[in-house]
């Protein structure tokens, strides 16, 4: 390390002298080495996007760090980006009502979505954005460890699943998430089910099939 006083020589000389950085804990290269804790902050501070410029709130994610059940929906609302948290709005309060069907509560499972940002307007997710945000969630999914993942909408199973087919067949087969091993199942988002009730009964098949696997892992 460079003394100061030769420093103050070098730069007389217009050299820059070169100081080694205080190592941070973590930063936005440690997404893969980072906690919950950790990964929270640097989302918080995320401006991968152009989402980051509009945003009240980065919603992350809520619920059991350790959770065997695992929910991911597709982005925030208005109610989520104003309080950061997901699913708070009336597609939560369905999502609870949901869960404690399969015998679960809130605190029990972790919910995730795949962007921490509000889309304006509540507008689909863009490709770049879904492509610069998804680490954050694959990180997420790596340190919950859940026994199985239920994606909550067409564009969070396409994500998680890489794949362009609807999400009408999608639903009843099970999948497995990337290399992991965990199996996923696809249905409805509540938001959806808010503006189409017809499809609860769909959602409640496919919610028994999650059960069914879940049992069996």
């Amino acid at each position: 390390m460079i003394d100061p006083t030769t420093a103050e020589y070098l730069l007389r000389m217009g050299i820059q002298p070169w100081v080694p950085r205080e190592p941070s804990a973590v930063g936005a290269a440690d997404v893969g080495l980072a906690d919950l804790r950790e990964l929270e902050h640097i989302v918080s501070g995320c401006e991968k996007c152009a989402l980051h410029k509009a945003r009240t709130h980065t919603v992350f994610g809520v619920g059991n760090a350790a959770a065997q059940w695992m929910l991911v929906g597709e982005a925030p609302g208005a109610e989520e980006d104003r309080q950061g948290l997901p699913f708070v709005g009336r597609a939560g309060h369905l999502l609870t009502a949901m869960l404690f069907a399969l015998g679960l509560a809130r605190d029990d499972v972790y919910i995730a979505n795949v962007l921490k940002c509000r889309p304006p307007e509540n507008r689909d997710p863009m490709g770049e954005e879904v492509t610069r945000c998804e680490p954050y969630l694959h990180r997420q999914v790596e340190l919950v460890r859940p026994k199985i993942i239920v994606a909550l909408g067409r564009f969070a199973a396409q994500s998680l699943l890489k794949t362009n087919r609807p999400i009408g067949k999608l639903r009843g087969e099970r999948f497995v998430y990337g290399d992991t091993g965990i199996p996923l199942i696809v249905t409805y988002h509540p938001a959806y089910l808010l503006r189409s009730p017809l499809q609860k009964k769909k959602t409640w098949q496919d919610l028994q099939l999650a059960q069914r696997i879940f049992a069996e892992s």
